[in-house]
């Protein structure tokens, strides 16, 4: 399963807020992202408001376009823009390179 990391700038005077969204992320936003092919997809975030987002898919291009194709996922991507001190998820990820994994134990 390719794994995929990226990051992305929360505005600092907005931090608060943005954890406060994502405790209650709506059902069926969540359903979407499943339903896209989104797996064990995470955030984390630093206290300057470095995010760092992890996500497992198939094809992280066809769920994205899967995603953008959704209304649900166009209202909260309008709610969630002015977080964003530089692109938002809309305009595309900034993927890490990997450069190490531990597999687990076979």
């Amino acid at each position: 399963m390719p794994r995929y990391c990226f990051q992305l700038q929360i505005r600092p005077e907005r931090l608060a807020e943005y954890v406060e969204r994502h405790q209650s992320v709506w059902p069926e936003m969540q359903d979407a992202l499943r339903a896209t092919g989104w797996r064990n997809y995470s955030l984390f975030l630093r206290p300057d408001g470095l995010l760092i987002g992890y996500v497992e898919a198939d094809d992280l291009s066809t769920s994205q376009a899967a995603m953008e194709a959704l209304d649900v996922n166009t209202r909260w991507q309008a709610e969630m823009a002015p977080f964003f001190a530089d692109a938002g998820p809309n305009d595309g990820f900034p993927l890490l390179t990997e450069v190490f994994h531990l597999e687990e134990n076979h």
